[in-house]
């Protein structure tokens, strides 16, 4: 006859299990493992006053319907889908770039009248 693996006795409840103490050492290669930074990194980017202001993104996947997305912090938010409504959508784009007052200040604003 085998002896059986199982003890005889019976557990009175659920125990949760409790984690093992942490080290200082496990913490440290725990934080280098999920890419925590340990010292701050200059930014890469140059500090010369520049910032995107207007986007145009165009998507043209073969065989399918391209899609033209125009956005611009002045909050201009246009979408157009089909061949010809994105060409449209492209090119006043481009003359919203010459028009927009946050890319150009000297230009004139749309809709009022100077003072």
């Amino acid at each position: 006859m085998t002896p059986h693996l199982k003890s005889l006795s019976t557990p009175t409840g659920p125990h949760p299990a409790e984690p093992a103490p942490a080290s200082a050492a496990r913490a440290a290669a725990k934080d280098a493992a999920e890419g925590v930074r340990s010292a701050l990194r200059p930014d890469p980017r140059p500090v010369d006053g520049r910032h995107p202001i207007a986007w145009l993104t165009i998507t043209a996947p073969r065989g399918a319907t391209p899609t033209v997305h125009s956005l611009c912090a002045c909050g201009r938010d246009l979408f157009a889908a089909g061949h010809r409504r994105a060409l449209a959508l492209i090119a006043d784009h481009d003359q919203h770039r010459t028009t927009c007052p946050f890319i150009n200040p000297a230009a004139p604003s749309t809709g009022r009248t100077a003072a």
